[in-house]
């Protein structure tokens, strides 16, 4: 199926993906550029169709690099961003941009510790210098609170010296923080405030939703838009202001981490999923909260079964678009409901033991989320136990104590640790369980009691342990201690 014309007009990426697909079928096009499989289906089978080149396929060598300014311009345009950039590279390449253009090494940067491990690594390259922030977790449910505006005022007041304030916002499970109220902290500051808005590329474009970011007046915004909208994997999209970030430090920042060869597949992507939002975004998000809130009423006629809107957290402080459901009332294990759920099919974007988070999108229709819901009603009444209180993910609890620079440690000498040894010693790698992909326990911080068990009770329950070198948790990377006569650790 072709698209539609009018988006093949507001996005030039996609008009020439679509065209030099046409000239590949017709034999106008013979491409001796990479990548290597030149469309051939009978060497590795149908994976390679569409996987066309930026340079070389969707335009000339010369001018592909226009071509791409061109369509960023268009997306900078409607959220009126003085710079944007298109991505091949995740919100990942997004966040590790921001930390490489907003301070040199050493300099201090106030830092959302449910941040994405993008952010801490991004931190690692740049050498930036952590102040934590703790978001609150809601009792009732067991869910991150947006960090509070306060608290972002009270970290610049301790640390006059920071240069920049990141906060991650949706996160994972939906709750937002309130972006215009800690922009007008940062700003008061003449802070930039970047937000990771991996989740919320769709936000701000239906009034039932909280306000994009960076309406909201984030300096930068990094959403990715293959997560809540209809594009490729691995496409993102930067956005932001050049009062108080330079635009030339925004370029060689992102050129440092961003590949030489990007997929002209991905960026026709990024920029369909932007003029989508702009052509149809209010009338496409109208139809997903609609589903979405059908399968919280249809979930609510399970005994226990919560799934939460924002009537539970308040205006502008969770994604209605979203579908987060709690099992800890019904008894019921959300791991075991989910193992279920993928043995009919049924592939969750998460699942912890009190947790589901089935990703609905634009994409879905109402046979879908219908079936998807009778199915897990059907799952959580099967595993159905005694209630048990909501228990917060070991990613939302993480309590810190800063020893080294994520940077000091990441090059630090290291040795694998036994865990019945390693409380009080100095974390030397990421370990999260994931999703949510949040780090528990991250190079520099002293590992403590609370994170070890934190980590052995999600591991118990059958998280995935993602990023340690042990993932079995036996032993843990911890910085080597100075030798007797002294010397580096």
């Amino acid at each position: 199926m072709q698209p539609d014309p009018d988006l093949l007009d507001d996005a030039p990426l996609l008009h020439a993906w679509v065209q030099a697909r046409r000239r590949l079928g017709s034999g106008r096009l013979r491409p001796f550029t990479t990548p290597g499989h030149k469309q051939r289906t009978d060497l590795v089978g149908d994976l390679v169709t569409g996987d066309l080149p930026l340079y070389g396929g969707l335009a000339p060598v010369r001018e592909a690099d226009a071509l791409v300014r061109s369509a960023e311009a268009r997306t900078a345009g409607r959220y009126g961003a003085d710079w944007c950039r298109y991505s091949v590279g995740g919100s990942t390449h997004g966040n590790q941009t921001m930390a490489l253009a907003v301070g040199v090494p050493g300099e201090t940067v106030v830092v959302d510790r449910t941040c994405h491990r993008s952010v801490l690594l991004g931190l690692v390259l740049a050498g930036l210098r952590p102040v934590w922030l703790h978001p609150p977790v809601d009792p009732t449910t067991g869910l991150p609170l947006g960090i509070q505006a306060d608290a972002v005022a009270a970290a610049l007041e301790s640390h006059p010296e920071a240069r920049a304030v990141f906060v991650t916002s949706p996160s994972y499970v939906a709750t937002c923080a309130d972006i215009g109220a800690i922009a007008r902290v940062t700003r008061a500051a003449r802070v930039p405030l970047v937000v990771d808005a991996a989740w919320g590329a769709h936000l701000g474009s239906h009034p039932a939703l909280p306000p994009h970011p960076f309406a909201a007046g984030a300096d930068a915004v990094v959403t990715s838009a293959h997560k809540t909208l209809p594009a490729l994997n691995h496409g993102a999209v930067v956005l932001a202001r050049t009062d108080l970030l330079d635009a030339g430090r925004l370029d060689r920042a992102a050129d440092a981490t961003a590949t030489t060869s990007p997929s002209g597949a991905i960026l026709a992507g990024v920029d369909a999923a932007m003029a989508l939002l702009a052509i149809r975004g209010e009338e496409l998000v109208a139809a997903l909260l609609t589903r979405v809130r059908r399968a919280r009423e249809a979930l609510a006629g399970v005994p226990g079964l919560v799934a939460p809107d924002s009537a539970t957290f308040g205006e502008v402080r969770f994604d209605d678009a979203k579908l987060v459901v709690l099992t800890a009332a019904t008894g019921a294990y959300g791991l075991a409901v989910d193992r279920d759920l993928a043995a009919a099919g049924f592939a969750l974007e998460m699942a912890d033991r009190d947790l589901l988070v089935p990703m609905v999108t634009l994409a879905d229709d109402d046979a879908a989320v219908e079936d998807l819901v009778r199915a897990m009603a059907a799952a959580v009444l099967r595993h159905r136990g005694r209630p048990r209180q909501a228990a917060a993910n070991a990613a939302w609890t993480v309590d810190t104590e800063q020893v080294l620079t994520p940077r000091e440690a990441f090059f630090a000498p290291r040795e694998p640790v036994p865990w019945s040894a390693a409380v009080g010693r100095v974390c030397a790698e990421v370990v999260a369980p994931y999703p949510p992909g949040v780090a528990v326990l991250a190079p520099g911080e002293r590992i403590t009691e609370a994170t070890l068990a934190a980590l052995h009770r999600a591991r118990d329950d059958g998280a995935r342990i993602a990023y340690a070198a042990d993932p079995s948790l036996a032993t843990v990377l911890a910085v080597r201690k100075p030798s007797a006569v002294g010397g580096r650790p």
